[in-house]
């Protein structure tokens, strides 16, 4: 059974009444979890799964926080052989209701307030709402544990709903085996080991926040999920748990290396990991000051085919701006504009092959088709491979460098954010006749987002009242930074918008 903790201790403290370090799995706020323990309450949450939903290849959804439902979800539902579906907690109704709906989801999985805030036609017909709370008050009583899952490794496991570059979010489908690569992979090549200690404080619904766990269960480690307030909350953790292990983006990279850490928060880190964006190199020189016993893995990776490079730390203080080189299980190509691999000093779209990538984009065969194409001609792999429409360059070394984006995606403080999404959303406002969103680089959050938007002829106070109504619908990363007023829109010959000529006058 799981160990009660005492909330003011630090829960290393505990480890003689249950054994050594490498036996812990999972450090919630109330309770440890030893991988006995893991097993046995993934084991009855299957078996309750497969009795509440008994369709083999059902969607099955959560919309919680990070806690024991949350973290043990994934495995369990693919041992059920269900399709998990997380969703990200900062999402607003509008988001959640279209996550739902795409997917079909047979259960949601929440707590009260969230459950409560949908309305029957929200959600798909027959969908069952379940409180987090009665789950395992459920499971304690359930009387089958399933044991381990016979799936075919290339069967649907998971939706990962990301946001393209035009319309709302996409479900990328994942397999059993684009999970369990994954997370070989990761735990490989970031030396995991059984006496790690992660600190989850990247979102479960995202690819990398949701191998947070996966590799660090792979190495044998124990992982400590964290849903944080301030960037303070981060480093008492640290010190709390004794944190080996930590990721993060960029923007939270900055907050985090502007504060005071103690000794305790520091002293047992080994590794720090960048996924969401790149470091700049300011930030890679604070980083390396701040924790310079630890080593620094800047990553770049993308839903489609879950992680592509990482650069290896003894690389960062000589190249602190490459991509470094494709990770294990990975095949990264650099394709030309003739469709030929790149030369060395050639820029050339990013072309990930190999078991990574995922099996398309849920019930949307036309913009899979897009973005899922044959290997190019050189791929040692073969078969289907994401053509990104990222543009970078190799060295002649072979380290990647990131040259820039191929579509208008904005990326800031570490989210993929569809400007298609933000623009419908304004214009439904009633507000506004015509709105533009667009990316535009900042320090901070990598880009920022700045709305250009011409009023609705019979609007009234529209600047006034347009902020609040978007706060009201848009969770707080996609909500734009700066609003501009336009009487008119530039066009281009074919009367669009002209987003080119916007990107330029403000200064992108």
């Amino acid at each position: 059974m799981p160990i009660p903790l005492d909330p003011d201790a630090r829960p290393m403290d505990h480890l003689a009444e249950f054994g050594k370090a490498e036996d812990l799995a999972l450090i919630l706020r109330d309770k440890a979890l030893t991988y006995q323990d893991l097993r046995a309450r993934i084991a009855k949450l299957a078996g309750w799964l497969r009795v509440k939903v008994p369709e083999p290849g059902a969607r099955v959804a959560s919309w919680a926080a990070k806690g024991e439902l949350t973290c043990l979800l994934p495995l369990a539902a693919a041992r059920a052989g269900l399709v998990y579906v997380p969703i990200n907690p900062l999402l607003k109704h509008t988001q959640v209701v279209h996550i739902l709906q795409d997917s079909g989801a047979a259960l949601l999985l929440g707590n009260s307030a969230r459950l409560t805030s949908l309305e029957t036609a929200d959600v798909p017909a027959g969908c069952r709402l379940t409180e987090e709370t009665d789950v395992w008050a459920e499971v304690e009583d359930a009387a089958t544990a399933l044991p381990a899952s016979d799936a075919n490794p290339a069967d649907l496991a998971a939706l990962l709903y990301t946001s393209g570059s035009t319309g709302r979010p996409k479900g990328v489908m994942l397999s059993h085996a684009n999970l369990w690569l994954g997370a070989v992979s990761v735990a490989h090549y970031l030396g995991l080991e059984a006496d790690d200690v992660t600190l989850a404080v990247l979102p479960l619904s995202f690819d990398y926040g949701q191998n947070q766990l996966l590799s660090t269960w792979r190495a044998g480690g124990c992982v400590a999920p964290l849903d944080y307030l301030t960037p303070r909350d981060v480093t008492k953790a640290c010190a709390k748990y004794a944190i080996t292990t930590l990721a993060a983006v960029p923007p939270l990279w900055v907050q985090l290396t502007e504060l005071d850490w103690p000794e305790a928060a520091t002293v047992a880190m080994r590794r720090l990991t960048n996924s969401g964006g790149a470091l700049t190199s300011d930030l890679v020189m604070r980083l390396r000051q701040m924790f310079p016993n630890s080593a620094l893995f800047p990553m770049y990776g993308l839903t489609e085919a879950f992680r592509s490079t990482y650069l290896d730390p003894a690389l960062v203080d000589s190249h602190p701006t490459s991509m470094g080189k494709a990770i294990p299980f990975a095949e990264v190509l650099v394709i030309n504009d003739d469709g030929a691999v790149a030369a060395p000093g050639e820029e050339g779209e990013l072309v990930h092959c190999g078991p990574l990538v995922a099996l398309g984009y849920w019930q949307d065969p036309e913009r899979t088709a897009e973005r899922f194409r044959p290997a190019p001609v050189g791929s040692a792999y073969g078969g289907m491979a994401v053509w990104s429409g990222d543009r970078v360059r190799r060295d002649a070394g072979g380290l990647l460098y990131f040259v820039g984006r191929r579509d208008a995606m904005i990326k800031s403080a570490g989210n993929r954010i569809s400007p298609q999404e933000i623009e419908d959303t304004v214009r439904a406002t009633g507000l506004v006749a015509e709105a533009i969103a667009i990316g535009v680089p900042d320090a901070r959050l990598g880009q920022a987002i700045h709305l250009i938007v011409r009023a609705a002829p019979d609007a009234v106070d529209a600047a006034a009242i347009l902020p609040g109504l978007l706060a009201k619908e848009l969770p707080n990363f996609m909500r734009p930074h700066h609003i501009h007023w336009r009487e008119a829109m530039p066009l281009n010959p074919n009367g669009k918008i002209d987003r080119a000529v916007l990107a330029q006058e403000l200064g992108t």
